[in-house]
């Protein structure tokens, strides 16, 4: 047998001890708030260590810690922690590292809430300064470094327009500066992008889209370093309570199991739907890092090694009636705020980020009313690609 097994085998067997559980193909779920001991001695003992024994469910749970090991290493990472949401996740690796007065450097595109969390919590609750850069060069992190900075917070690719930073160089230039990383590698997943291995200290994710990728749970995961995530489960996990309940941790590992082959349909999925709107005179232009025409698509296939379903693109009018009209004709396409599940869906940014973000900027992000977001799911893409053609024959 070989020393590896490939991912797929991993995310069906790794972690599971089908001994322990009477030979249950699935695991159970240990839907329990409690664990009980057989004595003083034993429940003692288990304090002294309490991140890796089951004592409360808001610390350790079995069935969190089996979707935990599995993340981590798909990740590469030494231990994943999985959390109640994304932004719990979020809001965890980044106070982790963070104290009153510090400096952050992210980038302009920044997803909406992580963008409030920063620029308007953590600015008033720690006086925590924010730097925004545009992130295709690394001559603008370099610049926008001072005696402060502590973190440098990617997003690659970026929400909305899907610009990627080069992770490799992004983290060679803080390390020479003793700067902490963290990245959401949401849209590419473990399995398209490995930030750790590129250097990167913490990777978030949102477990709501491809992790769980049934548009059933809301959940978040960091993944890192041992000590980090110790520390980060002592603190900022157990403390501020965003527990990631049994249930939802079951439902991600159920997920993980078709991740691999999910991905690879998103994938395939995306691209042809990519190539169909960018040969269509209605459309301005096409936002997606599988396209040979996107101006970055050498540094992806360099720090990628395949791409999601999630795609944007700007509709050739600034008319919102038309632009609305095209929206609301589209028949496979749901309209929802989120994305990475078997369905698909549509979404215009402006909705939500012109209520999230100052006027500046937003101009600043390079979107319009005009541009349009779609998660490409598990349907026939001649079937979405028809969607989008008729919907877009609608603009007159």
């Amino acid at each position: 047998m070989q020393e590896e097994l490939d991912i797929e085998t991993l995310m069906a067997h790794y972690a599971e001890d089908r001994a322990a559980y009477h030979g249950a193909v699935v695991p159970p779920i240990f839907q329990n708030s409690l664990f009980t001991f057989d004595s003083w001695e034993a429940i003692d003992k288990a304090f002294d260590d309490r991140v890796n024994n089951c004592i409360y469910s808001r610390g350790k749970n079995p069935s969190v810690s089996m979707a935990e090991a599995k993340i981590a290493k798909i990740a590469g990472g030494e231990r994943a922690k999985l959390f109640g949401s994304g932004m719990a996740a979020v809001s965890a690796a980044l106070l982790h590292f963070l104290q009153p007065g510090d400096h952050v450097i992210t980038i302009k595109n920044i997803y909406g809430p992580s963008n409030n969390l920063l620029n308007v919590y953590l600015r008033r609750k720690m006086n925590i300064e924010t730097t925004y850069v545009d992130g295709t060069q690394i001559a603008e992190f370099e610049a926008a470094i001072n005696e402060k900075t502590k973190i440098i917070y990617l997003e690659s690719p970026s929400s909305a327009i899907f610009s990627l930073q080069d992770i490799q160089a992004v983290t060679r230039l803080a390390r020479a500066n003793d700067i902490h990383t963290i990245i959401d590698n949401t849209w590419a997943t473990p399995i398209f992008q490995q930030p750790l291995a590129m250097g990167v200290d913490l990777e978030v994710h949102s477990c709501s889209k491809y992790l769980g990728g049934h548009s059933d749970v809301v959940a978040g995961v960091v993944i890192g370093k041992e000590k980090d995530i110790t520390e980060i489960t002592v603190n900022e996990y157990e403390i501020l309570g965003g527990k990631m309940a049994p249930f939802e941790a079951w439902l991600i590992m159920r997920s993980l199991r078709t991740l691999p082959i999910r991905m690879l349909k998103h994938q395939e999925n995306a691209i042809k739907v990519a190539h169909f709107l960018e040969a269509q005179p209605k459309v301005r232009k096409v936002r997606y890092p599988g396209l040979e025409t996107y101006p970055q698509y050498e540094l992806g296939k360099k720090q990628m090694c395949g791409y999601s379903g999630l795609l944007s693109f700007e509709l050739d009018t600034d008319d919102l009636t038309k632009i609305k009209h095209f929206f609301n004709s589209l028949k496979i396409f749901q309209i929802g705020v989120s994305w990475g599940g078997h369905e698909s869906l549509v979404y215009a940014p402006a909705i939500s980020y012109l209520k999230e973000l100052p006027e500046e900027q937003f101009r600043g992000m390079g979107i319009s009313l005009g541009s349009i977001r779609i998660s490409i799911g598990l349907e026939s893409s001649d079937d979405l690609i028809c969607d989008l053609k008729q919907a877009l024959s609608q603009i007159t």
